[in-house]
């Protein structure tokens, strides 16, 4: 009887699955994507259709900048001769398309190939949400999109990114590794991460109701497993700049003064990357009743979000990933102190950069010369703290004459300037350095530079090699120099010498970061 009875149950709902799935098929994926006009995303970003656009043209924007790229084809078999007419493009060995037959191939998928699947994926990848097997099995969403897709006759590729846009779902989910699905389904969660920032919906305490830190570990899942590089801040940036953009025309501003519209778009655009934005009024369109305009009430937080500049704002939404990532890291015993010492050099936000550089410096702590090495950066560190000392600058506070050298912020004229600073501090000094003051001035000659190369060239271990040459010569000059001498002009070199010890060891990561 039990065995009859979920049959009966059983028939019944495959009987409804047939049945809509002959009638969600009489529409294309793409006829079903324009119900998602009637959708409402957030009552402050619009339609999910407009939602879709925006990923669209992130995702065909990963593609073109080379971020997501096209794999090598698939290697040829063993002892045989391969025709070059059966070169197949290999998207992953997780969801390899096959090509149907008779279609034409080519060695590789190029990137305007790859970017037009990202895009068509991404326009698509929310359009089973308005079919009849989606309305019925929710849970269906994604997967139904994907059979539909296949069934309609589009490749398998894109078949692919739309089945799994959504992935990974959080920590321990599948990763994705086909181009395509990657591309969208990273364009689709940074999209959501960045729009819910900017209206000020982010989690607070243990409320996060759009998902957000569970969209931000899938960011980092998707960038780490697939090795992208990509700096986040000129993503993120990219993808307010599309936010913007729809909200200008959700404003109107298209359908009234197109030329205008396209001019205000670009200056706006300039003044998002200059500074703080102070002039984005002259920018808002002129509607009767702006508190209609969904668009209009986005500018102003667009505005409000930015008003300090767009790099502090930024740094907001990358200080929510770090955050993220320390919690990732951790299960995995990454110490979050070296997650933070290297997010902190130079603004670190190339996730896979930042995490080769911590598992050199996690390895380089883990020995004696790490950990010597940190207590003498921490030893200079206090006492330029204590002396209140700012490298050559610093000499500022006691003769209240400013160097114009130190007043020049040209990135382009950096390295003559620091080489100027250099050789006019060298001719100061009007001494003979002791034995060990010297051993730490030629240690930093040699090994400031080869530290800064080998960075430069991620070469991490050699970076660190770099830094275990100065263990020796700071622990020397500790024992036998007296840092805070009677003689103003010995006192003064002393503390540029911790200055510029300090300076070479942030080349490489924070140390103020780290624990110990």
């Amino acid at each position: 009887r039990v065995v009859d009875g979920n049959r009966k149950v059983l028939a019944a709902r495959l009987s409804d699955a047939r049945f809509f799935w002959d009638v969600d098929r009489k529409k294309s994926l793409a006829e079903h994507a324009k119900g998602l006009e009637r959708i409402t995303f957030h009552e402050k970003l619009g339609t999910v259709a407009d939602k879709v656009d925006r990923v669209a043209k992130l995702a065909r924007w990963l593609v073109e900048e080379g971020i997501v790229k096209p794999t090598s084809v698939r290697p040829e078999p063993v002892g045989s001769e391969a025709d070059p007419q059966d070169q197949r493009p290999s998207f992953t060995a997780e969801s390899a398309p096959q090509e149907k037959s008779g279609a034409s191939t080519s060695s590789a998928r190029t990137v305007s190939e790859l970017a037009d699947m990202a895009e068509q994926a991404a326009r698509l990848a929310k359009a089973d949400l308005v079919t009849e097997m989606v309305g019925e099995f929710p849970e269906l969403q994604g997967l139904m999109g994907g059979y539909y897709a296949r069934a309609e006759g589009l490749s398998d590729a894109v078949a692919d990114a739309i089945r799994d846009h959504y992935k990974p779902v959080g920590q321990g989910d599948v990763v994705p590794t086909a181009p395509v699905t990657v591309a969208v389904s990273l364009a689709d969660k940074i999209d959501t991460i960045t729009s819910f920032f900017v209206i000020d919906e982010r989690p607070t305490g243990s409320k996060d109701p759009f998902a957000l830190r569970r969209a931000a570990i899938s960011v980092i899942s998707l960038i780490v497993s697939n090795e992208l590089r990509v700096r986040l801040l000129p993503l993120i940036f990219q993808s307010v700049g599309f936010l913007t953009e729809w909200a200008m025309k959700a404003a109107e501003l298209a359908s009234s003064e197109a030329e205008q519209s396209s001019k205000a778009l670009e200056q706006f655009k300039s003044v998002l990357k200059s500074g703080p934005i102070d002039r984005l009024d002259v920018h808002l369109p002129q509607i009767k009743d702006p508190e209609d305009s969904v668009g209009y009430r986005l500018l102003l937080k667009v505005r409000e979000y930015f008003q300090a500049g767009p790099e502090i704002a930024l740094q907001d939404f990358v200080g929510f990933i770090a955050d993220r990532l320390k919690v990732q890291q951790k299960e995995q015993g990454v110490r979050n102190d070296l997650i933070e010492a290297g997010f902190q050099a130079g603004n670190e936000d190339d996730l896979v950069r930042l995490l080769a550089l911590v598992e050199a410096l996690q390895s380089f702590m883990d020995t004696e010369d790490g950990a010597n090495l940190l207590a003498g950066y921490k030893r200079a560190a206090n006492i330029l703290k204590k002396e209140d000392w700012h490298g050559i600058e610093g000499e500022i506070a006691h003769t209240g004459e400013e160097d114009p050298l130190s007043q020049v912020d040209d990135p382009d004229m950096k390295a003559v300037i620091d080489a100027k600073m250099s050789d006019r501090h060298a001719k100061e000094l009007s001494y003979e350095p002791e034995p060990a003051e010297k051993a730490l001035m030629d240690a930093l000659a040699e090994s400031e530079p080869a530290a800064a190369a080998a960075i430069d060239a991620e070469d991490f271990s050699g970076a660190m090699a770099a830094l275990a040459a100065l263990r020796a010569p700071i622990d020397r000059f500790f024992e036998e120099v007296t840092v805070n001498a009677d003689e103003e002009n010995k006192r003064a070199h002393r503390l540029d010498l911790l200055a510029a010890f300090r300076a070479a060891v942030h080349k490489v990561a924070d140390f103020s970061r780290i624990e110990g």
